[in-house]
């Protein structure tokens, strides 16, 4: 698909139908007025102190903030100068005409593909770059989420550990070295959440693949026919202070960023109950998955 998409014509429409720069154009300041605004370093910084700058969960979050303000400014930035270029006020350089030829595609410009994350369309980029920005800013200038989406971190390995640094610390005479991750899949989905757990955080936006999840029963079954992605609900993600085998009657189930399972999306793992052996489940290859475009 895309190598039919790369022999396109790439010349400017001769028809009476709008060019492809017109299209881009039009695009460019549809999407600058969705774009989010700056986050003012003073500003982060005196809420950070308010919050408590050197609590984990906080220094990740400063983390993840200047992560998502340099993809904000690399946006703004691009979309500026390709108005400019279209309209003929600067050159054409090759990063904007790449990202004319992306755009006009649908498809993410490589320079903003190398600063964020992997998906398959612009349209669903973009409307994960303000659903992420939109948790943390909620976060630092409203108050902690009582749920977390984990989709929407740059690194969430980063913010498991910064949750068993912060139960560690939490505990006198916890080692950070014998605290482990555990977890229960709760019966309740996001919207059903009205406080966060007294440790520990709780997760969304999870999905299944390969299986089904009985609520009632807080087990995996067997997946709905026809239905390949089935979401899980909120799960409470703690730590513990020991460093023993899980219950072998649990699935470990991995968790990955995206549909392409390789060691680089791989995330986590997290136990879940199930009535079969979890050979059952190792065999159908069930994994969960924090995004399933």
């Amino acid at each position: 698909m895309d190598t039919i998409v790369n022999i396109q014509p790439k010349e400017s429409s001769g028809g009476g139908g709008e060019t492809r720069e017109t299209i881009v154009y039009r695009q460019a300041n549809d999407m600058l007025e969705k774009l989010p605004p700056d986050y003012l370093p003073h500003e982060v910084r005196a809420r950070l102190q308010k919050m408590g700058a050197l609590n984990s969960m906080n220094i990740f979050l400063r983390q993840e903030i200047d992560r998502m303000q340099r993809v904000i400014t690399l946006v703004r930035q691009t979309l500026t100068d390709l108005k400019l270029a279209i309209e003929g006020t600067i050159i054409m350089s090759e990063n904007l005409r790449d990202a004319l030829d992306n755009m006009y595609d649908a498809r993410v410009p490589v320079l903003w593909a190398k600063v964020s994350w992997v998906s398959s369309t612009l349209g669903f980029w973009f409307t994960e770059l303000v659903e992420r920005n939109s948790q943390f800013n909620s976060w630092i200038f409203e108050s902690r989420p009582h749920v977390f989406w984990m989709t929407g971190f740059f690194n969430p390995q980063g913010f498991l550990t910064a949750m068993r640094q912060e139960v560690t610390r939490a505990h006198k005479g916890w080692a950070l070295d014998s605290v482990t991750l555990h977890n229960e899949v709760m019966k309740q989905f996001k919207e059903d959440i009205s406080s966060a757990p007294p440790e520990g955080v709780y997760v969304h936006g999870l999905y299944l693949d390969g299986a089904g999840w009985d609520r009632r029963g807080c087990k995996l079954i067997e997946p709905t026919p026809k239905v390949l992605f089935t979401l899980l609900p909120v799960v409470h993600v703690y730590a513990i202070n020991s460093t023993a085998p899980k219950d072998p009657r649990l699935y470990q189930c991995p968790v990955y960023k995206k549909p392409g399972r390789t060691d680089l999306t791989y995330i986590t793992p997290l136990w879940m109950k199930t009535v079969q052996s979890p050979d059952h489940w190792i065999l159908r290859g069930v994994a969960l998955l924090c995004d399933t475009k």
